[in-house]
C-alpha cells in the first residue's frame, strides 16, 4: 500500500474516454496525480470514442470539465498544459476488429518514442454489456499479453448476480490473469475507509475491545439524498441490493470486521477480507423477511423541497417493484464476532447525506449511580465516511459542579481540521493500479462470495414481488418495517445527524 512507488512508463487507454465517469472522475485524477508528482514522466492517455475528434478538439474538452470537477483550481497554468499535451484522442468502433489493429499501431509507435515497451493499463468506463466484446479483441490483437506490465480496471457491476459473474469472471480469465485484473470499487479509494485499518492495526487500545466481548452491534449507513436522477433505466434494472448492499457496504463490513492481516502486502489483506465475506450466515429463503427489510420511496420533503416519488421519475415503470432502500442484519460466524449483529442500511431519497459505521460497546455490567446503567449514554465509536469525515468517541464523564452525576462527552478526530486537499477516491486508486498494488481493489474470490452472500436474497425477490411499495417518504429514514428489524432485539438505528450528545440528558442526581 505504498503509494510513493515509481511509476514505470505507462500507456493508459480509456475506452468510455468521454463519458461521464471520465470527465467527472477519471481525467481529474489522472491530472491531479500529475501535479503532484505521482505519475511517470513517460505517460500516453488514448482516450477512446465513437465521434471522429482531433487531438486539440478533445483537450480543449478535457481541460473545460477540468474546471468544472478538479478539486484544485488555477487549471490554466504551464503545468496543466503540459498535462494535456499527454493526452490523445482515438477513434474506436468497440464492435470491429480492424479499429483495435489501429489501436494497437498507436500503442506501439508510443513505445516507440519511449524507447522502451510501456506498461498498459486499460480502463473499461464502459456498460458491463461491452466488457465481453472489448476482451475478446484485446485477446486477439494481442494488447495485453504480458502479465507483468498490463492490467485492466473494471467498473462494477461486476455481474448482477452470483451465475453472471462467475461467466464473466470466467470469460475474462481467457484473457487475462487474475493479478492483472483490477476491479474497482471507488468506496475503498477513501481517506476514511481506509484509516480503518490504520485505526485498527496502528494502535493497540481498541483491539482487545474489538469482539463480541464487548461489543453489543455495529451499525453500517451508506444514506442519500438524491434519488435515481438521470440513472432511471439502468437503476431499474438493479436496486438498492445489488447497487450498494452486494459491494460497498459489504467491503465496509469487511474493513470493521476482519482479522489483522499478517502484512500490508495485498493477498494478506485481502485473504482476511474474504474470510469475513465466507463467515457471514446465509439467509435461508423462509428467514428472507426476517431478516431483510427492503423499501421504496415515494413524493417527500427534502430540506424543505417537495421532490416526486420513485415511480414518478424519468424512465421508471408506474408500478416498479425495484428497491431503493435495504436494510439487514448480519451475524458472522467466527470465534470473534459470533452472535453480533451487524446491521446494513442504504437508501435513496433519505433525510440526509450520511456514511457511516457505528460501533457501540455494551454497557456496563453495573453501575453505581442512582439511576442505574438504562440511564448511562452507550458508549460508541463512530467513524464518518462522508460527508463529515471523523472519528469520534463518546463515553461518559462527570458534570462540573458539586455533586457527582454524569452526562456524555466526545472526542473527535477530524480530517477537514488536518488537510482540506485529500486526494479523491479515485486518485488514490488509480495511483495504485498504475504502481501495480491491487490491495483496495476486490479480488474474484472476493466478489464471488459477496455475490453468494445475497443470492438467496435476490432468488426470493424475484419469486415473491413486494406488495407494499411505495412503503416510505422521501426525506425520511426509511420503511417502518426497518425500525422492527432492530426492536426485536432491543436495539434502534442511531441517526448520526449531529453530536447525538444531549447536555442535559443526565440530571445532577448524586451517587447513592
Amino acid at each position: 500500500m505504498n503509494k510513493f512507488k515509481n511509476i514505470n512508463p505507462t500507456i493508459i487507454v480509456i475506452f468510455g474516454g468521454t463519458g461521464d465517469l471520465a470527465k467527472r472522475k477519471l481525467f481529474p485524477a489522472f491530472q491531479n496525480l500529475y501535479l503532484d508528482g505521482r505519475m511517470s514522466e513517460k505517460f500516453q492517455i488514448i482516450a477512446l470514442g465513437r465521434a471522429e475528434k482531433s487531438d486539440e478538439e478533445f483537450r480543449s474538452y478535457v481541460l473545460e470539465n477540468l474546471n468544472t470537477f478538479s478539486r484544485k483550481k488555477g487549471l490554466s497554468d504551464p503545468q496543466t498544459q503540459k498535462f494535456l499535451s499527454h493526452i490523445t484522442y482515438h477513434s474506436l468502433d468497440i464492435d470491429k476488429e480492424e479499429s483495435y489493429q489501429s489501436l494497437s499501431k498507436k500503442i506501439e509507435g508510443i513505445d516507440e518514442v519511449f524507447g522502451e515497451r510501456a506498461n498498459r493499463l486499460f480502463y473499461l468506463s464502459i456498460t458491463p454489456s461491452f466488457i465481453t466484446t472489448i476482451s475478446s479483441n484485446i485477446k486477439k490483437i494481442g494488447l495485453a499479453g504480458n502479465a507483468k506490465q498490463d492490467r485492466i480496471i473494471i467498473e462494477k457491476p461486476f455481474g448482477y448476480d452470483k451465475t453472471s459473474a462467475i461467466a464473466l469472471n470466467e470469460m475474462l480469465s481467457h484473457t487475462f490473469k487474475e493479478e492483472q485484473i483490477y476491479r474497482i470499487d471507488h468506496y475503498l479509494g477513501k481517506e476514511t475507509v481506509q484509516n480503518i485499518l490504520a485505526f485498527r492495526f496502528g494502535n493497540s487500545m481498541f483491539e482487545p475491545l474489538w469482539s463480541r466481548n464487548f461489543i453489543d452491534f455495529v451499525q453500517i449507513t451508506v444514506a442519500e439524498e438524491v434519488g435515481v436522477e438521470e440513472r432511471g433505466g439502468f437503476y431499474e434494472g438493479v436496486g438498492a441490493l445489488k447497487d450498494m448492499i452486494q459491494n460497498h457496504l459489504l467491503q465496509i463490513l469487511c474493513m470493521t470486521a476482519m482479522e489483522a492481516p499478517a502484512s500490508l502486502e495485498a493477498d494478506d489483506i485481502r485473504n482476511r477480507k474474504a474470510d469475513v465475506l465466507k463467515s457471514i450466515r446465509r439467509i435461508k429463503p423462509d428467514e428472507v423477511d426476517h431478516y431483510v427489510v427492503r423499501g421504496q420511496y415515494d413524493a417527500g420533503v427534502i430540506k424543505g423541497n417537495s421532490v416526486p416519488g420513485y415511480r414518478q421519475d424519468k424512465g421508471i415503470a408506474p408500478d416498479s417493484k425495484t428497491e431503493t432502500y435495504v436494510a439487514m442484519k448480519i451475524y458472522l460466524d467466527n470465534w470473534r464476532w459470533q452472535g453480533i449483529p451487524f446491521y446494513l442500511r442504504t437508501g435513496k431519497r433519505m433525510e440526509e447525506k450520511q456514511s457511516s459505521i457505528i460501533i457501540q460497546f455494551k454497557p456496563v455490567p453495573h453501575s453505581a449511580f442512582s439511576y442505574g446503567k438504562e440511564g448511562m449514554t452507550p458508549n460508541r465509536l463512530i467513524i464518518n465516511i462522508q460527508p463529515a469525515m471523523d472519528i469520534k468517541l463518546q463515553f461518559m464523564t462527570k458534570k462540573p459542579g458539586l455533586s457527582l452525576s454524569l452526562r456524555p462527552a466526545e472526542m473527535v478526530f477530524d480530517y477537514f481540521s488536518c488537510s482540506t486537499m485529500s486526494p479523491e477516491a479515485y486518485e488514490t486508486l488509480i495511483a495504485d493500479a498504475l504502481a501495480g498494488d491491487p490491495t483496495l481493489f476486490m479480488r474474484w474470490d472476493q466478489v464471488e462470495q459477496a455475490w453468494d452472500a445475497i443470492d438467496t436474497i435476490q432468488q426470493v425477490w424475484k419469486t415473491i414481488p413486494p406488495t407494499n411499495f411505495p412503503n416510505y417518504k422521501a426525506g425520511s429514514w426509511g420503511p417502518e418495517e426497518a425500525d422492527e428489524l432492530l426492536a426485536r432485539q432491543g436495539h434502534a438505528w442511531i441517526q448520526n445527524t449531529q453530536s447525538n450528545i444531549k447536555e442535559d440528558i443526565l440530571d445532577d442526581t448524586d451517587i447513592q
